[in-house]
């Protein structure tokens, strides 16, 4: 066991100094300034607001990044992460990003998504934003759910996938995961949308080429001021990204969503988020999902840059 696996005793409280660091059977100390520029920094990078509950976790995945980096002390690593530290601050936010995710997740949304993309079938291309891509379930859900809206034939859909997280993009566009990861799809959606590996690949599958075709990554942080986007989306999945966000800040990007979504385009939310305050944006359709209002979509439908 490292040592930076919190003992019960010292989990979730801060420790002041190395003394009490190594008492507590800690690698680091981490004072409450040390965890306050730690709650700071990535506020400013990414728009987290980390909990004070949350210490036991910013220990264990920063202490991970002390240690890459040859750092003796969580103040030494946050001068340099706040000076000219290169590649590290994507690291940083890297480490703290929660990717909880899994294919059809929240699954009564993908129906409705169905309904909504075969009601476009006559469309050259539908465009479909996922602003947190993970490590590619949602994306290929969606791109799984647009062939089957298309009736077997070839897609329009195009889903650009973004992520603040360089590393799960990376294994998002790999689309390779083990069995469990699909052990709950059933037998017919795995033998259609995957591969099976064999050898030295067993116990493997990945997304086949027509699922992944449909998919574009990127990278992307929602607090940036100018998204690399343009109006034009028919719908957009943001779940489970906005509640680490604090009320101004999500109301500011759910706004800033309505106008890059066709006429009658959609915005799905995450199961445990409410945005009825933004009711000159959007009407409630259904259940965490929205559609856009007519007088806040997008004047004219383009090709977003989605590719």
């Amino acid at each position: 066991m490292r040592k930076e696996q919190f003992s019960e005793r010292a989990a979730g409280r801060v420790v002041q100094n190395d003394a009490a660091a190594n008492e507590a059977g800690l690698e680091y100390a981490m004072s409450a300034d040390d965890f306050d520029r730690v709650c700071r920094l990535i506020r400013s990078e990414a728009g987290i607001a980390l909990n004070p509950n949350k210490q036991t976790m910013v220990y264990s995945r920063l202490a991970r990044r002390l240690r890459a980096t040859g750092k003796r002390s969580f103040a030494d690593y946050l001068d340099w992460l706040e000076g000219d530290s290169g590649a590290e601050k994507q690291d940083f936010v890297n480490a703290l990003t929660t990717n909880l995710t899994s294919f059809f997740r929240e699954a009564h949304h993908f129906p409705i998504l169905e309904k909504h993309l075969a009601s476009l079938r006559a469309k050259p291309r539908i465009n479909i934003w996922c602003c947190a891509a993970s490590t590619g379930e949602e994306p290929y859900s969606i791109a799984m759910t647009a062939l089957k809206a298309a009736g077997g034939g070839t897609s329009p859909a195009r889903i650009l996938a973004t992520d603040i997280d360089t590393t799960v993009l990376e294994t998002a566009a790999a689309g390779a995961y083990c069995d469990e990861a699909v052990a709950r799809l059933g037998a017919e959606v795995v033998r259609r949308y995957f591969l099976r590996g064999s050898g030295a690949y067993a116990g493997r599958v990945r997304i086949r080429p027509e699922v992944a075709g449909l998919v574009t990554y990127r990278q992307l942080n929602l607090l940036t001021r100018k998204w690399p986007v343009r109006p034009g989306f028919d719908a957009i999945f943001c779940r489970n990204v906005m509640i680490y966000f604090d009320r101004p800040t999500q109301l500011s990007l759910v706004a800033r969503f309505a106008p890059l979504l066709n006429p009658g385009g959609l915005l799905f939310v995450g199961h445990s988020e409410n945005y009825s305050e933004a009711r000159d944006s959007f009407r409630l359709l259904g259940k965490t999902v929205y559609q856009v209002a007519p007088a806040a979509a997008c004047k004219s439908a383009g090709r977003p840059g989605n590719s």
